[in-house]
């Protein structure tokens, strides 16, 4: 099973698409070819069919944009320290 990291907002990742630290707007294909990441991943993503990567995609795209990943993306919780609200907040185990 391989880590996945939940994207933490369409509409800021759509942002930094349109504006890279580089200056250059990325469509699909360019931030594809940036990043190594495959066109279809990226599309699904920003259509918001889905929204987990694996982990070595996350940290691709988030590199090829120019931003620290965890501005991107939010890291799996371990299973000792509990899990995830829908607002992404952790709820610790007790």
């Amino acid at each position: 099973m391989s880590v996945r990291y939940h994207l933490r907002d369409l509409d800021t990742f759509k942002k930094i698409m349109e504006s890279p630290g580089q200056g250059i707007p990325y469509t699909v294909r360019s931030l594809a070819d940036a990043s190594g990441v495959s066109r279809s991943q990226i599309g699904r993503l920003l259509t918001g069919d889905i929204d987990k990567l694996d982990v070595l995609d996350a940290h691709a795209i988030s590199e090829a944009l120019g931003v620290a990943v965890l501005v991107l993306f939010i890291p799996p919780v371990t299973p000792k320290s509990g899990h995830r609200d829908s607002e992404h907040n952790i709820i610790r185990k007790e």
